[in-house]
């Protein structure tokens, strides 16, 4: 298996009482297969869920384990995605 072939991953570290999501913006290489892992932390609140329109996904976050999420990457563009209560957003950026 070459190395191209390989999904490009990026951690997101969610934490409320850091105000948000660590990095707030990720970006992707068009046409790679892509995938989001949120880790979250022990001050979730309103950040037990990751919602985005954009991108097409709702996803309960425990607190205890890491949340892995595919991101489309056929089409160039900024994507967003927010908490629960759209307080704290994040970015996704494929180019």
């Amino acid at each position: 298996m070459s190395i191209f072939s390989k999904k490009q991953t990026k951690k997101v570290v969610v934490n409320a009482k850091n105000h948000g999501y660590k990095p707030e913006v990720v970006t992707f290489k068009q046409g790679k297969e892509a995938q989001l892992k949120f880790i979250p932390s022990d001050s979730m609140g309103c950040m037990n869920e990751v919602v985005s329109k954009d991108l097409n996904f709702d996803q309960k976050l425990d607190g205890q384990k890491e949340v892995v999420i595919n991101i489309p990457t056929d089409k160039p563009g900024t994507y967003t995605y927010a908490c629960s209560m759209d307080m704290f957003h994040g970015k996704v950026v494929v180019e």
